[in-house]
């Protein structure tokens, strides 16, 4: 096991893999509580995650009905955990720079397929980042919506 991580190296981590990654995994739920997992491409404006799937998935229809999401970043043994507030845009309300930017980035412009997508905004309120069970303690690195120091 390698020696825990301070606060501050967790955080620089964790901005690293939002500038660096391209994708998450994206976990929702349904207003009756059924759950559900699926990997998705984003974009991160510093403020917030930008990800896109069709409205009609059960991913978009538990987006649109609870307006939350915890996200998964990164490898098992070095996740990082983030819990945000969702916004939903129609395909067509987002600025044409943030939706190039997110189709340069993943190499998929849900744009070409018209308005059966939609982009979900999720904004972290909440981010946990650890790799092993040494790193549990302390995991939390942001807390309603601020980044702890």
């Amino acid at each position: 096991m390698t020696a825990a991580r301070s606060r501050a190296e967790r955080l620089a981590g964790t901005q690293e893999r939002l500038a660096q990654d391209v994708d998450v995994w994206v976990a929702s739920a349904s207003t009756e509580g059924e759950p559900y997992l699926v990997p998705l491409s984003f974009d991160w404006d510093g403020e917030a995650l930008l990800v896109a799937t069709q409205a009609a998935s059960p991913t978009g229809r538990n987006l649109i009905a609870t307006r939350k999401a915890r996200v998964g970043l990164g490898l098992t043994r070095d996740v990082s955990m983030i819990d945000g507030d969702v916004e939903v845009l129609a395909i067509d309300a987002l600025p044409q720079e943030a939706g190039d930017r997110f189709a340069a980035r993943s190499g998929f412009d849900p744009r070409e397929y018209g308005a059966s997508y939609r982009w979900f905004r999720i904004t972290p309120r909440r981010v946990q980042a650890w790799r092993e069970e040494n790193e549990l303690r302390g995991r939390e690195i942001m807390r309603d919506g601020r980044w702890l120091s």
